[in-house]
């Protein structure tokens, strides 16, 4: 996509001076047509605060949405601002089934997700560690990540 690849040239400073706000402003315009990898973009420009506030949530809604595409870098992003509690409540139960994604998704070396799920499984109970596995599970069916993230933030917000 041509947005996103003009976000990239603004951010990294190919062809044109190095610009975060304007790669955040081609990111934007990418990532509102649904382009995963610049919602992704847009996810780490608002978590660092280049070229926008930095905020937190905003970067969860970014991630969120390219995770939800099955990108797995956002899902590994996703659950690590869980398991901290930046942007979102700490849940590191599903910071567990995320990293866990993601992990599957891409279990090549360069992809931290099976470091941090495995350290995040040494927090854990049996019982959560069985519980993460059944999170993984639900956000792994097709057309049901976002319900699963919904019924889980309904369920601890009670």
């Amino acid at each position: 996509d041509a947005q996103f690849n003009l976000g990239q040239m603004h951010r990294a400073g190919q062809g044109v001076p190095q610009d975060y706000k304007e790669a955040a402003k081609w990111f934007r315009k990418a990532a509102e047509q649904g382009l995963a990898t610049a919602q992704y973009n847009l996810g780490l420009m608002y978590a660092n605060g280049h070229g926008v506030p930095q905020d937190y949530k905003e970067a969860v809604t970014w991630y969120r949405e390219a995770a939800e595409q099955e990108l797995d870098a956002a899902q590994y992003n996703l659950g690590a601002m869980y398991a901290t509690g930046r942007g979102v409540p700490q849940d590191k139960v599903l910071a567990y089934a995320l990293c866990n994604l993601s992990a599957t998704n891409d279990p090549s070396a360069e992809n931290n997700a099976p470091r941090n799920r495995n350290a995040l499984a040494q927090e854990l109970s049996p019982r959560q560690l069985d519980e993460g596995q059944v999170l993984t599970r639900q956000l792994m069916q097709p057309g049901n990540f976002t319900k699963t993230l919904d019924a889980r933030f309904s369920k601890t917000t009670r």
